[in-house]
């Protein structure tokens, strides 16, 4: 595992540790990485969220219903 130095500030610094103080996290370590972990799969779901936009946008305008599209939409997700 890759070994890091970083600066934190006060009040992120406290925070940290108050995490670490009610045993949810065994070490700020422990809590910066799932806080990263964090932050890459909300980055991922952007992405995709970005990429459907696109793509929608792209393909053109639609004379399809609200009521179709909504339809549509849902048989999506279920996929």
């Amino acid at each position: 595992m890759a070994r890091q130095s970083i600066s934190l500030t006060e009040p992120n610094d406290e925070w940290l540790k108050a995490q670490v103080d009610t045993k949810e996290y065994s070490s700020k370590s422990e809590l910066v990485n799932d806080l990263i972990r964090q932050a890459r799969n909300q980055q991922a779901q952007i992405d995709w969220i970005r990429a459907k936009l696109e793509k929608a946008e792209n393909s053109g305008f639609t004379n399809d219903s609200k009521a179709d599209i909504l339809k549509q939409s849902r048989s999506l997700l279920n996929d």
